[in-house]
């Protein structure tokens, strides 16, 4: 079975902020290679969807997966979809987010 991979608002926001602060600290090039290559990332989920590390213990159903080391990748499987619910980078409490997101 081959899942669909989809971005949630907030997480194609998140992209863009990454790449602005990419853009910003290094260059345009820089910061396109950087987030193009974290979509990739997310969109070999249609093969593996049940990688990561489930964290149902944030929000039921979450998994968590890493690029690089630098960005941590939250996302759910729904059926036949790969949700991807949050993209954060360089340290930043992802764990908390999410938890305010389902208050």
């Amino acid at each position: 079975m081959t899942y669909t991979v989809i971005f949630t608002p907030e997480a194609q926001d998140q992209l863009v902020s990454l790449y602005r602060y990419i853009a910003k600290k290094a260059s345009a090039e820089i910061a396109t290679r950087y987030t193009d290559a974290i979509v990739k990332h997310c969109e070999a989920l249609t093969l593996f969807p049940h990688l990561g590390t489930v964290r149902d213990d944030i929000r039921p159903g979450l998994r968590i997966t890493n690029y690089r080391k630098r960005a941590v990748i939250a996302f759910a499987v729904q059926g036949d979809r790969v949700a991807i619910i949050g993209v954060f980078y360089g340290g930043q409490d992802y764990a908390a987010v999410l938890h305010e997101d389902r208050d």
